[in-house]
């Protein structure tokens, strides 16, 4: 059988991009993900390096034309391991160059684009608040405004006919491949270094918020669906559509590693993009207009995500790599 139309992964060596990499390629398409420096471990497709944030607008756009997908997904951004002076850098810069390439291709030739978005970019809600699309978003901080400022110009771009595309605005994510950075791959890092009595001692910041936390690989699911789909200029949120503490995760994941542990909360003791303390999304429109609906259970995600996290290969610093 004859290979499906291919697919440009942005950010296909990170978190969200080996999902959403894998799971075209199941379905029989052409991969290629891109990003700037070649993966540590083996990925689904082929790679290409390529770097939005410092790469010329024309260089990327020649690389468009050789490759000539007939989707790219852009899931560059990432929030971990950067300062808030870094954030529009490295999250709303390469998205806006990104547009810029696709604008110097002939338009019978541009790709469909689907756009990550982040549910940070509505910033503080009341708590009880759903987030959907006709709310204003607001963002509070330095990462939600950067990707508010990526978003709008995809959607501005989308909504004037200068390419189809649409963005899927996403919650908090679980599941395998988590970052060591990241909330549960912080707290996974101290489980798998318990002390010489067997307890892992944690220290955290207080655990106050609720927040919406969706499995990385359902995003990958509701990304495919978006990549086939017509529609254009669409504003998505992707979630579970309810609020969880986030104590309740961070206990789950303790309870499934089976791993005894003390878990002190203080201010002080970790890194914080955001104050928002609560989120939950509308997904009804993606229900309506993907037929995606969230399948895995936060269970099944923290659990897969700590086999997978004592499986990882240790790094030369001691540490271990994702995926």
């Amino acid at each position: 059988m004859p290979a499906r139309p291919g697919a440009l992964v942005l950010g296909g060596t990170g978190f969200v991009g080996r999902h959403v990499c894998e799971g075209l390629g199941d379905l029989g398409h052409e991969v290629v993900a891109a990003a700037r420096r070649p993966p540590d471990t083996p990925l689904a497709g082929r790679f290409q390096r390529l770097d939005l944030g410092t790469q010329p607008v024309r260089e990327t756009a020649a690389v468009l034309a050789a490759l000539r997908p007939a989707v790219v997904v852009n899931a560059v951004g990432s929030i971990w391991g950067r300062t808030d002076p870094e954030m529009w850098d490295a999250v709303a810069a390469p998205t806006l160059r990104l547009l810029d390439a696709l604008d110097l291709l002939p338009e019978d030739h541009r790709p469909r684009l689907v756009h990550l978005g982040s549910v940070l970019e509505y910033g503080r809600v009341a708590p009880g608040t759903t987030m959907r699309a006709a709310v204003t978003a607001r963002p509070t901080s330095a990462y939600g405004r950067a990707k508010l400022a990526a978003t709008e110009a995809v959607l501005d771009r989308a909504r004037t006919g200068r390419l189809t595309g649409m963005v899927l605005r996403v919650a908090n994510l679980a599941g395998p491949g988590s970052p060591e950075v990241s909330l549960l791959g912080r707290v996974a890092g101290r489980l798998a270094r318990p002390g010489p009595d067997g307890v892992a001692r944690i220290e955290l910041d207080p655990l106050l918020a609720r927040r919406d936390y969706v499995d990385v690989r359902d995003v990958a699911d509701a990304v495919i669906a978006a990549a086939t789909s017509p529609l254009t200029g669409e504003l998505v949120d992707l979630g579970r559509g309810e609020s969880v503490p986030v104590r309740a995760l961070v206990d789950l994941l303790v309870e499934r590693s089976g791993v005894r542990a003390e878990i002190t909360e203080r201010p002080g003791t970790g890194v914080r993009h955001s104050t928002e303390d609560w989120s939950k999304v509308d997904i009804r429109p993606a229900a309506r207009l993907l037929n995606w609906h969230p399948r895995r259970t936060l269970a099944a995600s923290v659990e897969d995500f700590w086999h997978e996290f004592v499986q990882r290969p240790h790094t030369p610093d001691g540490k271990r790599s994702v995926l």
